[in-house]
């Protein structure tokens, strides 16, 4: 069983105001983060970040690692450069590696990456180990780095 594929939509070019919290996403930094760097408000920084998930058509509870894949997929930032080069990864953990950049929910993630949920922790521990990120949004953004990821992610449904 694969999760529901929907069809995408055009991505809506986000503001300059959104543009500069989607950049701090794609640097790696939680909500928090950004509203500490940028002196918004906690609350203003999660509205924004749901207005950037609904010009991306991302899913209403997407979460960072599938914003950030969105942002860089549609190209409404910039990729940087890896800073080391890409890991020699097997199969599998490319498979992960996409599943973690294009859904959210564990189940789906366990079934896009064709393992079982109790497998689940154990090899996303030895990806992120393997490939020196301390967690999955940063893992998405190396990738994205590496040239890792399709350009564009697959549209799912509301399950994600």
């Amino acid at each position: 069983m694969t999760p529901p594929v929907t069809t995408s939509a055009p991505v809506t070019p986000l503001t300059p105001t959104l543009q500069r919290v989607a950049q701090h996403l794609v640097g790696g930094l939680a909500p928090k983060e950004i509203a500490t760097q940028t002196g918004l408000s906690a609350v203003t920084v999660r509205q924004y970040i749901r207005d950037i998930r609904e010009s991306l058509h991302c899913p209403p509870r997407g979460k960072p690692p599938v914003i950030v894949h969105h942002l860089l997929s549609a190209r409404q930032v910039a990729t940087s450069p890896a800073d080391r080069p890409a890991p020699e990864l097997r199969s599998d953990q490319l498979l992960l590696l996409r599943a973690i950049a294009e859904h959210s929910d564990a189940r789906n993630i366990a079934i896009a990456a064709k393992l079982a949920p109790a497998d689940q922790r154990a090899a996303l521990e030895e990806l992120l180990t393997d490939t020196g990120a301390q967690n999955p949004t940063q893992l998405v953004i190396l990738a994205h780095g590496w040239n890792l990821l399709p350009a564009q992610p697959t549209q799912r449904g509301a399950g994600q």
